[in-house]
Formats: structure tokens, sequence, C-alpha cells
């Protein structure tokens, strides 16, 4: 079996020669040696919005074949730590599912466990996939959708990611998938999401799981993003970076209603 694309012609071209030109636009040739990086965090919205945020932060850092898709489940449907073994048919190209690494974390944990239905539908891992091969040809990956988990599942999760990624033998980017506040004035939305991404660059999961929920900010992918927080620092991560943070004024030049994008490298 393999996934076809659910939200090409939509949140990005569907046709291959569109998509590649909007890769080659979106990606940055980055002069001198890219960043090593245990993850990012990426937004995922349509491209006119958020695709420059993504490509952005994808072209500084080295992806290698093997990568960790992280994102929220908006749809409820499915496991609430679903990974897809699956590959995903895309417009640029099939990609295939790392299935050593996949196995080794579905054996490793009793949490995550394999489950297509919550990938069905989903559109917050699948946008992320064209920024990727743009970068790796040879690329394979291992999506995970995340339901409502709270923060020691978010904690067990991370754990066992960490497990199974330290003990593979080979590099392995993990991705966060999120966008910010949703649907407020740019102003607030800001604010808001300054909140969140202090707690990001301060490498705090426990701070940016309490400050999403205790400032009720929109961040629709709070929980992918603290478990792969959870798991680089436990893979060593040491510091993160800001490389963009933007919303969806800049492009529909509407901020009395924005949505919040940001791109950020823990490494």
């Amino acid at each position: 079996m393999t996934r076809m694309p659910v939200v090409a012609d939509r949140f990005y071209p569907g046709d291959p020669a569109r998509l590649r030109a909007a890769m080659d636009l979106l990606v940055p040739e980055v002069a001198g040696a890219k960043k090593p990086a245990l993850a990012v965090v990426l937004p995922h919205a349509g491209y006119i919005y958020s695709g420059a945020t993504a490509g952005r932060t994808v072209s500084e850092v080295e992806v290698p074949e093997t990568v960790v898709l992280l994102g929220p489940n908006h749809h409820g449907q499915g496991a609430a730590l679903a990974l897809g073994t699956e590959d995903w048919r895309m417009p640029m190209g099939t990609v295939p599912v790392d299935r050593q690494l996949a196995a080794a974390i579905l054996e490793r944990s009793t949490i995550i466990v394999a489950d297509e239905v919550a990938h069905a539908s989903e559109h917050s891992l699948e946008v992320q996939v064209p920024f990727l091969q743009q970068v790796q040809k040879g690329l394979r990956i291992v999506p995970i959708a995340v339901g409502q988990v709270d923060y020691p599942l978010c904690q067990a999760a991370a754990h066992d990611l960490a497990g199974a990624i330290g003990s593979f033998g080979k590099p392995v980017l993990l991705v966060a998938s999120t966008d910010m506040s949703h649907y407020e004035s740019r102003q607030q939305a800001s604010r808001k999401d300054r909140l969140a991404i202090e707690r990001l660059l301060a490498l705090d999961p426990r701070g940016l799981y309490n400050t999403v929920l205790g400032q009720r900010i929109s961040m629709c992918g709070v929980l992918p993003t603290t478990i792969v927080l959870l798991a680089a620092l436990e893979l060593g991560a040491t510091r993160a970076e800001l490389v963009e943070y933007t919303d969806s004024g800049a492009a529909s030049g509407d901020t009395d209603q924005v949505v919040g994008y940001a791109g950020l490298i823990i490494a």
C-alpha cells in the first residue's frame, strides 16, 4: 500500500514541474557548509504563506537520508501516537518509509503504534516532504501523527524515539511541524508566539508546554514540538536558533487575523 497526497493542488502545486519550480524559489542555495542539526521546527501552511520560512530553515541544515516527522493530528482520527508504515507517493517522487528505524521505534515503544488512519487526511507532515526531497534525493521518512497526549506521554514518546535513534547508527533529523497562533491580530499573535519561541530557544520543553497551555496560544503542533525538543535534548542538543518568524499577513495583507509561522534549528 502507498499513501497518496491529500493536499496537493491545495497547499502546494500537485504538478511535478510546478512543484520543482516552487522548490527552486523557496529553498535558497546556501553558501558554505550547512549546519549539523538534531531537529528543526517548520510551519505547515499553504506555501504562499509559510513556504519561504520552511524553505529557508531547511536550506540551512544538513538533511540526512532518514527524517522522522512529527506533526499534529488535526482530524483526531486514528491512534494518539500514530506511526505510518506506508510509502508516500508524492509529486516529486515516491518517498519510502525507513523501515529499519520504524521497526526499531515500534519495537521499543508501547505508546507509538503503527496506524495509517491518522495519516489518511492529515496535511501537517505531507507539506514538509517536498522541502526535504529538494535537498535530500535519497530521502526516507518515519511519519508520526500526534493526537491529544499529556506531558508524561510526551516524555515517554520522546524517550522511545531518542533510544531508537541513538541505536540506529546513522544520522537522523527530527522535524516538528507546527504553525503558531491562529486568527489573532498581528500584535497579539506576535506577543504570544514570542513567549513560546523563547521557551524553544531556552531548550525548555516543559516551559513550552506550560506556556502554550497557560497563555492559551493556539499553536497547533505544541505536542509534537514538545516531543521533538525532549528527544533532541536526550540526544545531546545544546542550542536552538530562530531562523525566521513571520505571519500570514505578510502574504495576504490582512493583519487583523493572522497565523504565525516560525522556523527553528535545534542542534
